[in-house]
């Protein structure tokens, strides 16, 4: 095992020009564009998991005003740790969560039985007033995006709901070369919004759903949300560290406390149960997450560029871009370089985390072929058509879920 400081995602963050902070703005992240390209490849897992599943993308505003807050609860008992400012000489606050935002989209419509489940996402981008001397680069950040989800259902949907999440969990961290997750269970905590009644409901689903999922499962008493209990995944890096990441949580307060209504098939208005969900939890911290476990390979279907193609000289340079041509309409995203020595080149590829390198010399180019070399394998020669259906293969994204 290599030692921790050898995966530090902060300084990998910047040797490989992915992103870095400053002090102008404390805990949010510069990304550069290698590292966005990265985000953009996550954000879009997330989607596509979410389109699966039925969800429709929402954007709500970033600055809410202090009633909103009062009615989600969060300014009762999470105030400390929300950047509060005047809005018009009003109390507001940046969102440190989406699910406010979300509520007050569908407050606009009356919803029926007929419309329920209803599945709605947000990358949302949250703020929270950590403690400078908390903060620890992408892992404990004061800006990350939130892979939000809410479902809102009828009592005898939530267990199925909850459910049809946790199915898609393993498969998706596998992905990544993460997994397989622990679950646990995490019940109400001394302060907490709502009744008694509502917390047993809503732990009870949960206990109900995580035995028809099976496994163990660890009992967390007190660590749920104010608003609700949690079943949450940990994951486990190369150092032994556990990291929680996916959750969902039972809600039965947020759409009392909105007044949030649908109608039932007996005609009356009733509260909905409000489900949060999240494979992430923090984009940013999951990216971190990665780097400190995987360093600088991480998988090839998230890297802004999978393949170097290097001509030895400029002679063989047409047949180098012809071969990057073919890679991309394959699906791979590759690049020619040129310019310095070949094993300058190659080194820098390797410095740049590119996993594969294709040299193309004179004898590559009269035998209509390309030598790949890539870290831990004894370098090939293969045809050029190969090579691409090989490449494409080796840095397709893995599937994120089981059929059907």
């Amino acid at each position: 095992m290599e030692h921790a400081i050898e995966h530090d995602h902060r300084q990998l963050g910047q040797e490989l020009d992915l992103f870095h902070f400053r002090e102008e703005a404390p805990g949010m992240a510069f990304w550069h564009p290698r590292g966005l390209a990265i985000v953009q490849a996550l954000e879009q897992a997330s989607r596509d998991v979410c389109r699966h599943q039925g969800y429709e993308e929402i954007r709500s505003p970033q600055l809410l005003r202090r009633h909103v807050w009062e009615a989600s609860g969060h300014w009762q008992h999470f105030a400390d740790a929300m950047f509060r400012v005047e809005d018009q000489k009003c109390d507001a606050a940046l969102k440190p969560v989406s699910c406010p935002g979300f509520l007050l989209i569908q407050k606009r419509s009356l919803l029926s039985y007929r419309d329920l489940p209803l599945r709605r996402c947000e990358l949302g981008v949250v703020h929270r007033d950590e403690a400078s001397g908390a903060l620890h680069g992408l892992l404990r950040a004061r800006q990350f995006v939130q892979d939000d989800g809410h479902i809102l259902c009828e009592p005898d949907q939530a267990e199925e709901e909850v459910l049809r999440f946790a199915r898609v969990v393993p498969r998706f961290y596998a992905a990544f070369g993460l997994g397989p997750p622990k679950l646990a269970l995490s019940l109400r905590p001394e302060h907490r919004a709502g009744d008694d009644a509502s917390w047993d409901h809503a732990e009870a689903v949960l206990r109900g759903a995580a035995e028809r999922i099976g496994g163990p499962l660890a009992l967390q008493p007190g660590a749920g949300a104010f608003y609700g209990p949690k079943l949450e995944w940990s994951l486990e890096d190369r150092h032994g560290r556990a990291w929680q990441c996916g959750t969902i949580q039972v809600d039965l307060h947020m759409p009392r406390s909105f007044e949030l209504r649908y109608v039932a098939a007996s005609g009356a208005r009733e509260h909905p149960i409000m489900l949060h969900r999240a494979l992430y939890g923090s984009l940013e911290r999951f990216f971190g997450m990665l780097l400190e476990h995987h360093g600088r390979h991480l998988p090839a279907w998230l890297l802004p560029m999978q393949v170097a193609v290097l001509p030895v000289d400029a002679a063989q340079s047409p047949a180098a871009e012809a071969l990057r041509g073919r890679l991309a309409a394959a699906g791979v995203r590759a690049r020619v370089d040129e310019g310095e020595s070949l094993s300058k080149r190659i080194a820098l590829a390797h410095e740049r985390a590119i996993p594969f390198v294709i040299v193309v010399g004179a004898r590559e180019v009269a035998a209509g072929e390309g030598a790949l070399r890539s870290v831990g394998e004894p370098q090939r020669s293969l045809p050029v058509a190969e090579l691409a259906a090989e490449l494409a293969r080796r840095v397709a994204r893995p599937p994120l879920w089981d059929d059907p």
